[in-house]
């Protein structure tokens, strides 16, 4: 009896403990929610108080010219960022198929029953059909083109005459222009290596040497180099242009390996030139741009700053690497780095807006004065306050340094309308590079470097001033080529510009 008792007892001192412990957890609990709820409501109350006054605003930067003291307005915070886009109502999209294109050539068929699925009886009046609409492919195909030139004699004088070919790119050329400008398209303006241009070639039982692949590409380059001397000859006389580079690795006869030479790209929004240089030295870089007289709209290197000594070239910088470096201080300074992108971000806003409203000239002018220039000083007012709390080795500080190094070139484009706020679009153009470096691996040599870049710049004028490369090509090689005599046309008469704007051109 007395062990049942001890049992029991012991049963029910656990049975007690265990409801302690379920009391203690409750009671954190209890007082964990206490404390959200007391955070909550002074969360609130400070959100009922009213807003603290204003600090008094800094005094303008000194650098600051008379004009633009005479618009300042101080202010002490950055802007608030951008709203985001309000979201619209998509329109509910319309229900079945879309029709296809109609400039697409048909082919029809046209089948009859020939006898009633029913009974089999032959004797079939029509009474209707049905339609039915599909895309389909005819894959494209090589083929010959077989020229029977006439030799006729004179009655007259006796001698003999044969008729006169067909332009061809150049004298006993195996191809015609339509298939040479077709071979540069595949490797230049859809970044085809030539070694699956073969293969594909040879499964149509087309069998053609690398070799003579690579010999065309080059008799192209050189019949389209004239037309890219003179891109660049009216680059060098306009007022502006853009400037970027990056690398491409060559061949190099009897040297191990492949030597990292680099690719340029010069350009405004109608004319497109790369160049390749051995290396990324100012020498080249000062000698080639000698003949410019403009704004030079270029990444801060240090082998452009021979360019900007004399003061006949002068400097516009890339805002889109300030904002990048402001948003990679984020990760280091997060509140800041977003205050000071803030500015930067308004900026690019106000110039969208610009071009949606399709200003130029003056007016563009008149439009970033007025909504940039008070961004553009308080930006200045930003930096001047927070530079002096960050450590040297700060990305937010070496980013500050950016823009007060380059202060005058990355904002030259509020008082010059034609200028870009940034030089994205040259970075854009080396996007044929990049495809290419993977797909080719390196130029082979550096005569087949300065073709390809010859190519390539044709390439992307055309599609700068959308046009077909294609076409434009099989036209000029056409007018290049062995009846260049013929059409008797001056350079400027060849142009991509020149083949938009004739009247079938579409």
């Amino acid at each position: 009896m007395l062990q049942k008792l001890q049992a029991e007892n012991a049963r029910l001192l656990a049975l007690t403990l265990r409801e302690a412990e379920q009391i203690d957890v409750l009671t954190r609990q209890l007082a964990a929610m206490n404390e959200r709820a007391a955070e909550l409501l002074a969360v609130a109350k400070r959100k009922k108080s009213p807003p603290p006054k204003p600090a008094k605003p800094p005094a303008p930067p000194p650098s600051l010219d008379a004009t633009a003291l005479a618009t300042y307005d101080a202010r002490p915070h950055a802007p608030e960022l951008p709203p985001k886009p309000e979201k619209v109502a998509t329109p509910q999209r319309p229900t079945g198929r879309k029709a296809l294109p109609e400039h697409l050539a048909a082919v029809e068929h046209v089948l009859t029953p020939s006898a009633c699925e029913c009974c089999g009886g032959a004797d079939l009046d029509i009474i209707d059909e049905v339609i039915e609409t599909k895309l389909d492919v005819v894959k494209e195909h090589q083929r010959k083109r077989v020229v029977r030139r006439k030799t006729a004699r004179c009655r007259k004088c006796g001698e003999r005459t044969t008729a006169q070919s067909l332009p061809a790119p150049f004298a006993r050329s195996k191809v015609t222009c339509d298939w040479l400008a077709w071979l540069v398209a595949m490797k230049f303006v859809l970044h085809v290596p030539l070694d699956r241009i073969r293969r594909d070639l040879a499964t149509r039982k087309i069998p053609l040497a690398m070799s003579f692949l690579v010999s065309q590409i080059e008799r192209a380059a050189d019949l389209l180099s004239p037309i890219d001397g003179l891109h660049w000859q009216q680059l060098l006389a306009g007022s502006w242009l853009a400037t970027d580079a990056t690398g491409l690795k060559v061949l190099i006869p009897d040297l191990p390996g492949s030597h990292h030479g680099h690719i340029e790209v010069y350009r405004r929004p109608e004319l497109v030139v790369f160049q390749y240089e051995h290396d990324k030295g100012a020498d080249s870089l000062v000698s080639k741009l000698a003949p410019f007289k403009g704004v030079l709209v270029a990444d801060a290197e240090h082998r452009h700053n021979r360019l900007f000594e004399s003061g006949v070239i002068r400097e516009a910088g890339c805002n889109a690497h300030g904002r990048r470096r402001l948003r990679d201080a984020e990760a280091v300074q997060p509140l800041l780095a977003k205050e000071g992108g803030a500015f930067i971000a308004n900026i690019y806003v106000a110039e969208a807006k610009a071009h949606e409203d399709a200003l130029t000239g003056e007016e563009l002018k008149q439009r970033r004065r007025a909504e940039m220039i008070p961004l553009k000083l308080s930006f200045g007012v930003w930096m001047n306050a927070v530079e002096p709390t960050l450590v040297p080795s700060d990305p937010l500080a070496a980013t500050i340094r950016y823009y007060r190094n380059h202060w005058d070139a990355l904002f030259r484009f509020i008082d010059e309308p034609d200028i870009p706020i940034d030089n994205s679009a040259s970075e854009r153009e080396f996007q044929a590079v990049a495809k290419l470096r993977p797909n080719s691996l390196f130029a082979g040599g550096t005569e087949g470097a300065h073709r390809a870049a010859v190519l390539l710049g044709i390439a992307a004028t055309c599609r700068a001033i959308g046009i077909d490369s294609l076409a434009y090509m099989a036209w000029a090689f056409e007018r290049l080529g062995t009846h260049r005599e013929h059409f008797a046309l001056e350079l400027a008469d060849l142009t991509p510009a020149a083949f938009k704007r004739l009247p079938t051109t579409t």
